[in-house]
């Protein structure tokens, strides 16, 4: 995850405009917020990167943690909501941290991909830790086996055509081509898994989860999981 982490720290080119880059954060709190279940809800969102509307999101829970691994963009989140008093930020070390069973909800959107299977299994190890017994772990954007770029371009595309966008969406596709992201993409890769193996991973970390219908964001070909504790049985003695 280091080199995405650095890479994301830089002067990156991953949106085509800043009208693409605010609606992008403007659709994700809007999803994030529909998964917040009661007004006094304590929520994670786990490598947030900028998060510009996180104010939308503390506006409908008690408490929002932003944990962002990136130490510049960290440091812009902190200057950013130093004043909301609803809003904390954190590095990753620092979530591992956290009170036991502390979170109503940890939102963990386009992430995944990024990490290697041993990173993603801490991840989960953790998160199983500080959330609540009926809390939910929400882990949107998983990227599929068999769903490859031409759909991200679609998906894009289709996003920007609504929003206004769409000769920036093209030009922001040739410059993202020729950027250190299409180079860094094929030198270390995405993690992709099927929905069977992202279910297999969560239970393994002791975690129970199903896909839902409707993914995160703009792109309808990537997927969306809601995961909770695992049920433990209890056996009798006869």
């Amino acid at each position: 995850m280091d080199d995405w982490i650095d890479y994301y720290d830089s002067t990156h080119t991953i949106y085509a405009s800043k009208l693409h880059r605010d609606l992008h954060f403007q659709l994700i709190a809007r999803d994030i917020i529909g998964y917040i279940g009661q007004p006094d809800a304590v929520v994670l969102d786990y490598a947030c990167g900028e998060a510009l509307s996180a104010t939308k999101v503390a506006e409908a829970c008690g408490q929002l943690y932003l944990a962002e691994p990136a130490p510049g963009v960290r440091g812009r989140l902190i200057a950013r909501f130093a004043p909301n008093t609803k809003i904390r930020v954190r590095s990753l070390e620092d979530v591992r941290k956290m009170a036991e069973h502390s979170l109503d909800l940890v939102v963990m959107n386009s992430v995944a991909q990024y990490m290697t299977p041993e990173e993603l299994d801490s991840a989960f190890a953790a998160i199983r830790r500080l959330l609540k017994h009926g809390g939910r772990l929400v882990l949107g954007d998983v990227l599929r086996p068999e769903v490859g770029m031409p759909r991200d371009v679609i998906a894009l595309l289709r996003f920007a055509a609504r929003h206004g966008f769409l000769r920036d969406a093209l030009i922001g596709l040739v410059s993202t081509a020729l950027s250190d992201y299409r180079q860094l993409r094929s030198r270390v890769g995405l993690q992709r898994y099927s929905e069977a193996d992202m279910i297999a991973k969560l239970g393994k970390n002791g975690l129970t989860a199903s896909r839902v219908a409707v993914n995160i964001g703009h792109n309808p070909w990537r997927m969306t999981f809601v995961a909770r504790h695992a049920l433990v049985p209890t056996f009798r003695s006869s």
